[in-house]
């Protein structure tokens, strides 16, 4: 058993004020595997006044001694990188080699886009109209993560902090505090200063709420649901923070005719599965030309049969459970719903796949016939099911694939350069990727409406994280 019994404040691991136990489950068996405490309005108190203490050195360390540290902990990560990724695999179920080499791997990638933005970003610039500009950073920043993919959205936030001077409290979802105790660990033993970075394990209502509403907070960043997002926007309006907020998707996939649809239907299919379909640009709506539409449901079908189900202990490409009894009991009432709104099952549907009854699986899943007014196609499902609409023209696609009230990601198969740039020129996305070509790390990623406010990213996640000061000549 694994206890999480102290939070991570003023560079020491010390006692909650207040907390109460809150189980740590394998979602592959659902036993349990540790504890973690959950802390309060208090311990978030503690936090801050430690981050606000060590704000004044920290924020004034020289750009060379920030990215020193940075280059420090990048290389304690990679060194302890396998034991990252075995914390996220139990905790959350993501299978070993998808952990390993995403999951975990992804922490290194962000923090070597930092350090080569924050080395380029200039500390001083002189404007078209010969003021000058500065960057500052803000102040003492509230750092909430899910579960979903923990230290892809750790790093986007902690380590934009750590590379403008910003000093943060960080509070990672409850289900997945393994791998975000170990990301801390990580910091401490790079050797930060104390108060620079701080760890409250808690709930949304409690702790997620009283560091929103903290008043020497000067900037939250949250990532989750919309609905959440929403909360947090909500308590940091009376103290007029900057927030920034990475959220929901239903993100299109619009298939031509005239793509490589052995391949890219095949894939695209397996894309929307990865992570057991639990990441917020999954490509869930797969819209398909109709003069396609049938060799495409056959080419997904076969795609879908053979995306296997596994332990996640075991290497291999398989996908896990879902991260636990919640999401499952979600994610079957929204297969039913399809079922019950007339679209046509391809693959998968209700039930654990055979052999997996244990724990949390479920059956990878496509719909086909479905409309895009139908639930299954409008809201977030978080679950590894597909659904698949036709259209008949360019501009009814775009419109279909616009018409939704997030604008996280889009997906294009088409073996037309034309269409590509004209179609991606049009859409409503944060984030569209061309015939299975992604974009790097360093690029921004966000969403246009209700997938969120600003970007995460390279010199992009970087001035979110600072205040802009701008001065006239100096004449005497």
């Amino acid at each position: 058993m694994k206890n999480l019994n102290k939070f991570y404040i003023d560079g020491a691991w010390v006692d909650p004020i207040s907390a109460t136990p809150f189980a740590i489950k394998n979602p592959a068996n659902n036993t349990q595997i540790g504890e973690v405490l959950l802390g309060s309005a208090a311990d978030v108190d503690a936090a801050v006044a430690a981050a606000l203490r060590a704000f004044d050195s920290f924020s004034k360390t020289p750009k060379q001694e920030r990215i020193a540290l940075l280059e420090k902990l990048r290389d304690v990560f990679a060194r302890r990188l396998d034991e990252m990724a075995q914390a996220i695999s139990t905790e959350m179920g993501a299978p070993i080699s998808m952990a390993r080499d995403a999951q975990a791997g992804c922490g290194i990638g962000h923090i070597e886009s930092f350090i080569k933005a924050i080395k380029e970003q200039p500390e001083r610039e002189t404007l078209p109209n010969s003021d000058v500009l500065t960057r500052d950073p803000i102040g003492v920043c509230g750092l909430i993560t899910p579960w979903n993919w923990p230290i892809n959205q750790i790093a986007q936030k902690v380590v934009p902090a750590l590379a403008t001077g910003a000093n943060c409290v960080l509070k990672p979802s409850e289900y997945t505090p393994l791998s975000a105790a170990l990301f801390v660990e990580f910091v401490h033993e790079a050797g930060y200063p104390a108060g620079v970075v701080n760890l409250v394990f808690g709930d949304g209502p409690n702790v997620g709420s009283a560091i929103s509403r903290h008043p020497d907070i000067a900037m939250m960043s949250f990532t989750g649901s919309t609905r959440a997002g929403v909360m947090v926007s909500k308590d940091a309006a009376d103290t007029v923070k900057r927030v920034t907020l990475e959220l929901g998707g239903k993100s299109p996939n619009l298939v031509f005719a005239d793509a490589d649809l052995d391949r890219r239907v095949a894939a695209s299919v397996v894309e929307c599965f990865y992570n057991t379909g639990q990441s917020c640009n999954a490509p869930t709506r797969m819209l398909v030309e109709r003069s396609c539409y049938d060799r495409v449901l056959d080419i997904a079908t076969a795609a879908g049969l053979a995306q296997t189900v596994g332990n996640p202990a075991h290497e291999g490409g398989h996908i896990g459970p879902l991260f636990d009894e919640m999401q499952y009991h979600r994610v079957q009432s929204m297969i039913q719903m399809g079922i019950d709104e007339g679209a046509r099952l391809l693959v998968g549907g209700l039930g654990k796949p055979t052999g997996h009854e244990e724990g949390w699986f479920v059956k990878p899943t496509i719909f086909a016939d479905v409309h895009n007014d139908m639930r299954i196609a409008r809201e977030e499902i978080f679950g590894p099911v597909l659904v698949i609409i036709p259209f008949d023209t360019e501009e009814e696609a775009i419109k279909m694939a616009n018409d939704s009230d997030f604008g996280l990601a889009a997906y294009l198969q088409t073996g037309d350069v034309a269409r590509a740039e004209r179609v991606t020129d049009q859409l409503r996305a944060g984030t569209v990727t061309i015939n299975g070509n992604s974009t790097n790390y360093g690029s921004p990623f966000g969403g246009y409406k209700q997938s969120g406010i600003g970007r995460e990213g390279g010199v992009f996640g970087l001035e979110d994280y600072q205040e802009l000061k701008v001065r006239g000549a100096i004449r005497l």
